[in-house]
């Protein structure tokens, strides 16, 4: 599999989201989408970067851009996230891991020195043609917004 880079199409992706909504990259076709990878709904890391979405969703909208995250929950279980969360944006419930490999976020992980097969956290930031603008590989989860904002300010120099 290929890395995907800057300037990389972005792997076309279909799957339904919290409300049992077939959700597809073409529904993205001339907005700028923020594409996010979560370990897991409902911990705390995920629930801080969701919620900072959440606050800041509007001034998104407002600049064009569309949210979108993404994780190996159930319906179910994005159902209940975002219910409890006040998330309006879809969730993708991945469950065989098809986005999250296609994106290359997953993969070996540590955690009090054990090994193990899991989601990495990113955030992919894709332009109104379908190719990555940006990636944000190392996430601030209670500050995501901010930090992707900054980082593609910077990247517009």
């Amino acid at each position: 599999m290929e890395t995907l880079k800057v300037g990389s199409q972005s792997p076309d992706f279909v799957a339904v989201d919290q409300n049992e909504n077939l959700i597809q990259l073409s529904d993205f076709k001339g907005k700028k989408l923020i594409l996010y990878f979560y370990p897991k709904a409902s911990t705390p890391g995920c629930t801080a970067e969701a919620c900072d979405f959440r606050d800041h969703y509007q001034s998104l909208t407002k600049k064009g851009f569309s949210v979108v995250g993404v994780s190996a929950d159930s319906v179910k279980r994005q159902k209940n996230f975002a219910e409890k969360n006040g998330l309006t944006f879809p969730l993708l419930a991945d469950e065989k891991l098809e986005i999250i490999k296609a994106f290359g976020c997953w993969g070996p992980k540590k955690l009090y020195g054990r090994e193990y097969e899991g989601i990495y956290r990113k955030t992919f930031l894709i332009d109104e043609n379908g190719i990555i603008e940006l990636i944000i590989e190392k996430v601030k989860t209670k500050a995501a917004t901010e930090q992707l904002l900054e980082a593609l300010a910077l990247k517009n120099k």
